[in-house]
C-alpha cells in the first residue's frame, strides 16, 4: 500500500513539474517568441531547476513541441464540444467551423499555431501534430457530411487539408485585424457550396 502511495505521489510530481514548465514555456514563447526565450528563463518560470527540464525534454525545440500539442488539442477539444454526434453533419460543420474560430482568438495561439509552429518544428511534423487534432476532427467532419449524402464527395484527404488552410488564413487575418464576420462569411460560403449535391449534366440533344 505505502509502495502504490509513493508511486502515485511521485507520477503526480512528475507530471506537476512537466505541466509547470508546459505553462511555464507557453506563456514566455507567446510573449517573446520561441527564438527569443532562454531555457533559464523558463525554469526560473517554472520554479524547477534546468535539470528538471532536461529530465523532462531533450530540448527548448521539444519543449515547444509539447506546448504546440497541448495547443492544437485543445482547440480539437473545442471544436469536438461544439459538434457532438447528436447535430447533423451539415450543422456540426458549421458549429466546428464557428468554434475553431472563437478557439484561434485565444492569446498567442495563431502565433504558435500558425507562425512558430511551422518555423521551429517543420511543415512535415506541424501536418502531423495537426492531423492528431483539429484537422482529424475537421476530416471526420467531412466524411460524416459525404456518408450522409450532403456533401458532394471528394478525396477527403485533400478537401481536409484544402479547407484547413483556409481556415488558418482566417484565423492569421481576423488576428491581424480583419473583419471576422467577413472571413467567416467565405468559410461559410464554401462549406455550403460543397454541400450542394451538384448539378446533373445536360443529356445529349438527339438529332434525326
Amino acid at each position: 500500500m505505502q509502495h502504490d502511495f509513493a508511486r502515485r505521489s511521485n507520477r503526480d510530481r512528475t507530471e506537476a513539474t512537466r505541466a509547470h514548465l508546459i505553462a511555464a514555456a507557453r506563456k514566455l514563447f507567446t510573449e517573446k517568441s520561441y527564438s527569443e526565450t532562454g531555457t533559464p528563463e523558463i525554469v526560473a518560470a517554472a520554479g524547477v531547476t534546468r535539470g528538471a527540464l532536461y529530465h523532462h525534454f531533450a530540448d527548448k525545440q521539444a519543449l515547444f513541441a509539447a506546448v504546440v500539442e497541448q495547443e492544437a488539442a485543445a482547440v480539437a477539444e473545442e471544436i469536438e464540444r461544439a459538434s457532438p454526434p447528436s447535430l447533423f453533419a451539415h450543422d456540426a460543420l458549421i458549429a466546428g467551423s464557428d468554434a475553431y474560430l472563437a478557439a484561434m482568438r485565444a492569446p498567442g495561439r495563431t502565433r504558435l499555431l500558425l507562425l512558430d509552429g511551422p518555423a521551429v518544428l517543420g511543415r512535415a511534423a506541424m501536418d502531423a501534430i495537426d492531423n492528431r487534432h483539429g484537422n482529424r476532427s475537421l476530416r471526420e467532419g467531412l466524411v460524416a457530411a459525404m456518408r450522409a449524402q450532403t456533401m458532394t464527395r471528394l478525396p477527403a484527404d485533400a478537401l481536409t487539408a484544402l479547407l484547413a488552410s483556409a481556415f488558418d488564413r482566417a484565423a492569421l487575418a481576423i488576428e491581424a485585424g480583419a473583419s471576422a464576420e467577413d472571413y467567416r462569411a467565405v468559410l461559410m460560403a464554401l462549406i455550403d457550396g460543397l454541400s450542394r449535391a451538384p448539378h446533373p449534366a445536360p443529356r445529349p440533344v438527339r438529332t434525326r
